[in-house]
């Protein structure tokens, strides 16, 4: 009897606890292209814990389009622009950088048009976000524990200051460090945090010359973003809470930043208590192949095979870099997988296969695989690190130059300019990697250091983002820094003070001296005449 009621009383205690991660409602706010592929991942493992997910999104997202079938809630809202609209402007802030052609002052001009574009996009969404009261009401409703959200969704941080939610941002560190550096309040000392380039030349050891180039990066960085927010956020922000109210005021309230980086990609850094790095969180092992590209793969025999793909924003490149690519791809032994979107290029030799759609995290976890052609995406590179594959790096735009530089310096990647590149320089690099062992040992390396965590990234974010939920946020883990003015951070007052104190003491001392020297040896006034 006292048994069947010890069985009885655990049944409860386990109903319990199913219960409990029945109760987590997660409303999730994804950016576009790999940015959700890799949110994905986190989305699929909260619903696979029992959790109830909820993704919003706008009407032209190229990347989530009603209708799809998805094991998610899908709630879309409308927006006063076409999808396709929405595409070609995320393409035309990559088309200025892969223009051989284009001069810096064109480059210039086409980036303040990007700029420009992505403010316009931004108040659109954001318009369609909020004045839709209704959309506002029906969330406030659905009673949910936790946003997860990622920046490249414009006004998602406001909507969890809307709905007075504790959130989780999720990003690769964003280029130069800005959000972090001044939002999230990371340190970065310009003396051995390197800044980011789109040369992508730095590292954390500089002699001066290097040291005085990312002091100068800095303040170039921190002048444009000061300029950016005020243009584009602030004071758009502003007019939708009806008070005065900046990016960094509700992106700063996140209580955790799962960073889609580790640190066997990252240069050793300080960080905070609430930033947690969940790099290569979507990385799995390989599974089998589609029969026709299994085949291809196995008539390689033992060369092996190059797996190739500049990513899924990379829709066309120039003939002239298409043709290229394929003559030094054509020149080497392996049999090559090339993720393709265009015209056919004329040199395509027959060892090389064009795809629309390659099972990338599968072929680079096949055993025939020697070596990974890419642009430099976080989530290419770390599939790449998970299996031990070395790189030949291609960087277009943004953070890639610096994201292939990691590579480069750790001795796992040879970096290419793309609109520079001859047929031999490809070719080469791609014979270096391949057969110079030391890129494979450096990559498998790093493969070493990933696999080797107390928790895997994917369950590590998950577990932080179950924290939050658990504990109604984590601002514990907030640092006071976000309090502080510039000049208190920064200690500008106390030193102003001491400096202060410290010329008053010394003309005080000054004063006292020439007092007492003045009493002391002043001379004794001339005896009168008549005297």
């Amino acid at each position: 009897m006292l048994r069947n009621r010890s069985y009885t009383c655990l049944a409860v205690l386990l109903l319990s606890f199913s219960e409990m991660a029945l109760s987590g409602n997660v409303l999730v706010l994804p950016g576009e292209y790999s940015h959700w592929h890799n949110m994905r991942a986190v989305v699929e493992e909260l619903m696979d814990r029992n959790h109830s997910v909820t993704v919003l999104s706008h009407s032209a997202s190229p990347t989530l389009k009603p209708g799809q079938k998805e094991r998610f809630k899908f709630i879309p809202f409308e927006i006063n622009m076409e999808r396709q609209e929405a595409a070609n402007m995320w393409q035309n802030f990559i088309t200025p950088w892969m223009q051989q052609s284009t001069t810096s002052f064109q480059k210039l001009t086409l980036v303040w048009n990007m700029v420009s574009g992505l403010s316009h996009y931004i108040k659109i969404v954001c318009n369609g976000m909020f004045a839709n009261r209704e959309l506002v009401t029906s969330l406030k409703d659905l009673k949910f524990d936790v946003l997860l959200y990622d920046p490249m969704m414009p006004c998602a941080d406001i909507m969890a200051d809307v709905l007075e939610l504790p959130s989780v941002i999720s990003l690769r560190v964003t280029f130069a460090n800005n959000l972090e550096r001044f939002c999230g309040q990371m340190p970065a000392p310009p003396s051995y945090v390197p800044a980011a380039s789109v040369q992508g030349h730095l590292t954390d050891h500089m002699d001066f010359t290097e040291h005085l180039a990312n002091m100068l990066l800095y303040i170039g960085h921190t002048a444009v973003d000061v300029l950016q927010k005020k243009l584009i956020f602030d004071k758009y922000f502003t007019e939708i809470t009806g008070k005065p109210t900046t990016l960094c005021d509700t992106i700063g309230k996140a209580d955790i930043w799962l960073i889609r980086t580790y640190w066997d990609f990252e240069y050793p850094r300080p960080f905070l208590p609430n930033f947690k790095y969940v790099g290569g969180l979507h990385c799995k092992p390989a599974e089998p192949l589609p029969k026709d590209i299994e085949d291809f793969v196995q008539s390689s025999g033992d060369d092996g095979i190059v797996v190739f793909s500049l990513g899924s924003m990379i829709k066309n490149i120039t003939k002239d870099r298409a043709n290229t690519i394929a003559s030094a791809l054509g020149q080497i032994p392996q049999k090559v997988l090339w993720r393709y979107v265009g015209e056919k290029p004329e040199t395509l030799a027959p060892n090389t296969r064009l795809y629309d759609w390659i099972p990338q995290n599968d072929l680079l976890g096949h055993p025939k695989t020697k070596a990974f052609i890419t642009h430099g995406g976080t989530n290419g590179i770390y599939e790449a690190i998970y299996h031990g594959i070395p790189i030949v790096g291609l960087p277009l735009f943004a953070d890639q130059p610096d994201n292939i530089n990691h590579m480069k310096t750790k001795g796992a990647a040879v970096m290419l300019d793309f609109n520079k590149m001859e047929t031999k320089d490809l070719k080469q690099a791609l014979n270096d990697v391949i057969n110079n062992p030391s890129y494979k040992e450096s990559m498998m390396r790093l493969s070493r250091i990933h696999h080797d965590q107390p928790m895997k990234p994917l369950d590590q974010a998950v577990y932080w983002i179950e924290f939050v939920m658990r504990n109604k946020g984590a601002k514990h883990l907030r640092v006071e820094a976000h309090n502080l003015t510039w000049y208190q951070y920064h200690c500008l007052d106390v030193a102003a003070f001491l400096l202060s104190v410290i010329a008053l003491v010394m003309f005080i001392f000054v004063k006292t001296c020439s007092w007492l020297f003045r009493k002391c040896f002043r001379k004794t006034p001339a005896k009168s005449k008549k005297e």
